[in-house]
């Protein structure tokens, strides 16, 4: 998997909503948040292309565009990166982070202790 900018995971996260899709339904995806030009977004699809972060395909007269890697695959990737750069590869750190600085809701807890006493279930 490739590195990826921020605004190219803007466009990645567009084409994740559905896909293949072309550049002008991208484009619109994207300007429901904020203005973008039709010129930097297909700059971006073709910088992709390159990075194989995405493919196409020509159908007629447009390229249909699909990501080459799920949304969750590459959150692992990215996850795992953060937590080997910031905290050793750690989890602890990183949630001990949080608590101390009053990120987490009471929903996240309930969800961790969740997820928790289900890894104790499944490998306990």
């Amino acid at each position: 998997m490739t590195e990826i900018s921020k605004t190219e995971f803007e466009v990645l996260e567009a084409l994740w909503q559905g896909h293949p899709a072309t550049a002008q339904q991208l484009i619109e995806r994207l300007n429901n948040d904020k203005p973008w030009h039709e010129k930097t977004v297909k700059t971006l699809l073709s910088r992709m292309v390159k990075k194989q972060a995405i493919s196409f395909e020509k159908v007629q007269r447009s390229y249909l565009y699909t990501p080459a890697f799920a949304r969750d695959d590459y959150t692992f990737k990215e996850t795992k990166s953060l937590l080997q750069r910031m905290f050793s590869g750690r989890l602890t750190p990183l949630v001990s982070h949080f608590v101390k600085s009053d990120e987490l809701t009471k929903d996240d807890i309930d969800e961790l202790k969740q997820l928790i006493n289900q890894w104790e279930k499944d490998n306990g």
